[in-house]
């Protein structure tokens, strides 16, 4: 393996921890926008930043992939989140 294929491992391996930090603010702003009324703004909003942070999640998710391509992996354990 060369420095370069160790970089990529280690940036993969990096990324996939801000998957997970993504996952953990996704369901913190479902569980914000379930915990009053479904039809208040603050739900709404709430429901629209799960959103753009479940996106986000799957845009790092592919980078993973992307960089774990040269090692014949792909997401290295990710899931491919729901």
């Amino acid at each position: 393996m060369s420095s370069t294929d160790d970089a990529l491992a280690e940036l993969a391996g990096r990324l996939e921890g801000m998957a997970e930090e993504l996952t953990d603010m996704a369901i913190d702003a479902l569980r914000r926008a379930t915990s009053g009324d479904p039809d208040s703004a603050e739900a709404g909003e709430a429901l629209a930043v799960e959103r753009r942070i479940v996106r986000a999640r799957r845009a790092v998710e592919k980078a993973v992939s992307v960089l774990g391509e040269g090692r014949g992996g792909g997401a290295g354990g990710l899931d491919d989140g729901a």
